[in-house]
């Protein structure tokens, strides 16, 4: 019968360690340490220079050595004179000024082995240093070695991942990154997206929308598949976000490793006007229920919602959702609920509702949530899992906006696909 607006709190940066993207890539700097003891020098002009007095192989590395305040977005790039690259290594020393684990920087050789161009941003506020080695045509090699720093930066931005950890979840979920600041630039957009890449086994296609909420604000780009996943496919994020500029000099410093299940298929299917709910697992109906949806005043959402988290136990209060803030209105409440299955951010849940036992099958009385009796709430509490999607209908209400929880699934697969930057 009641609802209440759980106020999430602004995501926070990421609390893990980011994934190390640790790959070997061949070529270091200007004048670097071993080239001087082989007789290189620099040639003072920008990017340095170095060379063995064997090897006609003449290494350059940009930007040059003992750099400073290097933008993390800047290439770094290594050729040679003479020669052909061996290895190349760009590697962060230590942890930045802000005391983030930092990542490598990968990059790849063009096909004659003359130039080797990073293929990524660094994080700020981290000296990195490259390794570098080449050959001349006799096969005479040479090496260099260089170091940078890249600028600390002054405001830095923030990343929440969904989901986490190897989870098992439903099949409404989408991968989601919500972050503590919008990032209202379109070209920053345009940059995060080309940093993303998602992953699954079996292959699906799909696309990332980015996406507001509402009533929190909390912006998201989500990755959602055309039509629901399929149970058992396995999906992998592989963000690499380290050092892209959200907009304003606003930096992000962590990259993001995640891999996730498709559990079972489970759709409920709620009507509004018989008053029931229909439990569905991979196709085929497991339970029948009497609910009680919103009356009239404070009708239920239209449309399709997933589940967000679930709590054996709720405060719900009247006033945390404005529907009334004095123990005289008759629509004041305060009260405890049990086996809540949290399905918007604006405060719907399924839940126990045992005052409202005799409405159940018969009306919608509840301020908005969809009430069940205690037995039927717990069954289906126990089962649900973040994902699963409640689709609910009959309601006088509108249908639920896509940034509301997950409730992307409002919109078809063509425009979803037009909330992308990249579109």
């Amino acid at each position: 019968m009641y609802r209440t607006r759980i106020r999430n709190p602004r995501p926070r940066a990421l609390a893990v360690p980011a994934l190390l993207l640790a790959v070997a890539m061949g070529v270091t700097a200007c004048g670097g340490h071993d080239g001087d003891k082989a007789g290189g020098s620099s040639d003072g002009k920008g990017a340095g220079r170095s060379a063995s007095a064997d090897s006609a192989a003449r290494i350059t590395v940009t930007p040059a050595k003992d750099t400073a305040d290097v933008d993390p977005a800047a290439p770094v790039k290594v050729t040679v004179d003479g020669g052909t690259l061996g290895t190349v290594t760009v590697t962060p020393e230590g942890t930045s000024k802000d005391g983030v684990t930092p990542i490598e920087v990968t990059g790849a050789l063009d096909a004659a082995k003359h130039t080797w161009t990073s293929d990524r941003t660094m994080t700020p506020g981290t000296a990195y240093t490259v390794q570098v080695t080449a050959a001349d045509s006799a096969g005479k090699q040479t090496r260099t070695t260089s170091a940078f720093r890249t600028l600390t930066a002054a405001k830095v931005n923030g990343v929440t991942p969904t989901p986490l950890n190897n989870a098992v979840v439903g099949v409404g979920l989408p991968v989601s990154l919500a972050f503590d600041k919008p990032v209202t630039d379109k070209a920053a957009r345009a940059a995060v997206e080309k940093a993303l890449t998602v992953t699954t086994s079996p292959a699906v296609q799909g696309s990332w929308g980015w996406i507001t909420d509402p009533l929190t604000g909390i912006q998201r780009v989500d990755w959602r598949p055309d039509t629901y996943w399929t149970p058992n496919t396995k999906v992998t994020l592989t963000a690499r976000l380290s050092g892209i500029d959200t907009g304003g000099g606003r930096y992000l410093r962590r990259d993001i490793h995640d891999t996730f299940t498709i559990g079972t298929a489970r759709i409920s299917y709620v009507d509004l006007k018989a008053h029931t709910m229909r439990v569905t697992e991979n196709g085929k109906t497991v339970k029948n229920f009497k609910i009680s949806g919103g009356k009239p005043a404070f009708p239920t959402w239209n449309g399709q919602m997933v589940v967000i988290s679930k709590q054996s136990t709720v405060r719900m209060t009247s006033s945390s959702v404005g529907i009334a803030t004095s123990e005289d209105s008759a629509d004041f409440y305060d009260k405890d609920v049990k086996y809540a299955v949290h399905i918007t951010t604006s405060g719907t849940y399924t839940h126990a509702a045992p005052w409202n036992d005799a409405m159940m099958g018969v009306q919608n009385g509840s301020h908005g949530c969809i009430g069940m009796h205690t037995a039927d709430a717990k069954w289906f509490f126990d089962r649900a899992v973040r994902g699963d999607l409640v689709i609910t209908s009959g309601s006088t209400r509108a249908t639920v906006d896509k940034g509301n929880g997950f409730g992307e699934w409002n919109l078809g697969k063509d425009a979803w696909r037009r909330l992308s930057a990249l579109a």
